[in-house]
């Protein structure tokens, strides 16, 4: 077994203890569930590829993790997104600010001619040294990375003895639950969808696989719109932060929020995954500021 990757710390919220595992300290830039996606990249000789591609939004985690990766293994990256904001274009902030610095070069299309290049970008990727990379990540290559994930977890849980654990994440794509659930048999794992509706991760889920009967999709009855400012979701931040962990705004925070409502029905330990993030809170957090919530 090698070294794990991050470490577990306790976390005491709302009377109840839960284990943290810290995959947000694995690197700044290129940290969280991105490391453990991109985990058979950073494994793969730089002579492999000269270009990496890629698409989605400009705030994107994935996309900051891919360029950071891009960076270090001397690889150009091309990423594809709607048209920035102007102010945004004038003055870059957040994931979009970082990812620029380390040499990304961003292509913009009009929202009405997006998805139409998104598919070209998926047709036409056939030079062997280009490596098309889905959003946020979600594709098979992430499989090995998640699985060391789930090694480091089963060791920890055997260490302390633990017999009934519920290993909870947030999902966008739902590729780290997914891939989580498969490698840890005897382990639940909770997530709830942040990316659309239950119906809509599942359908995601299903494209890589039979859904494992470990995996649990929890949904609160609230709709809430991905990446918008909420309340609910700043006020559960600021507590989680007050006692003595950050977490990202738009997936961990709802992650938590749904959480809470559901917790009574489930039994044994809680392990939360980090799933990292923390550099777009600068951007969120800005747009509180603007809707007067902060």
């Amino acid at each position: 077994m090698h070294q794990p990757l991050s470490a577990i710390e306790v976390l005491t919220f709302r009377g109840r203890t839960f284990y943290v595992k810290r995959d947000d300290t694995i690197d700044p830039l290129l940290s969280g569930n991105k490391y453990r996606k991109l985990y058979s990249l950073i494994q793969t000789p730089s002579e492999k590829y000269t270009d990496v591609v890629s698409y989605g939004g400009t705030q994107s985690n994935a996309m900051l993790s891919i360029a950071a990766l891009c960076q270090q293994k001397g690889w150009r990256f091309h990423y594809t997104s709607k048209m920035v904001p102007a102010h945004l274009r004038a003055k870059p902030t957040g994931n979009l600010k970082k990812a620029l610095e380390v040499g990304m070069q961003l292509h913009e299309v009009a929202p009405k001619a997006y998805e139409e290049a998104i598919s070209k970008l998926k047709i036409e990727n056939t030079i062997p040294t280009t490596l098309l990379i889905p959003q946020g990540g979600a594709d098979p290559l992430a499989k090995s990375g998640i699985e060391v994930l789930a090694d480091e977890i089963k060791s920890w849980l055997y260490a302390k003895g633990i017999t009934r654990l519920n290993v909870i994440t947030p999902s966008g794509t739902g590729t780290t639950a997914y891939y989580l659930a498969a490698a840890l048999k005897g382990v639940d794992v909770i997530t709830t969808p942040v990316v659309g509706d239950k119906s809509y991760l599942t359908e995601q889920m299903r494209l890589l696989g039979p859904i494992p009967a470990n995996l649990h999709i929890i949904e609160s009855k609230k709709k809430r719109h991905f990446a918008k400012p909420y309340a609910e979701f700043l006020a559960i931040y600021q507590e989680l932060k007050q006692n003595g962990i950050e977490f990202d705004l738009i997936y961990a925070a709802k992650m938590w929020l749904v959480l809470m409502e559901f917790a009574d029905n489930f039994e044994g330990e809680m392990l939360y995954i980090h799933s990292g993030g923390l550099i777009g809170n600068e951007t969120m957090l800005q747009r509180y500021r603007y809707k007067r919530l902060l």
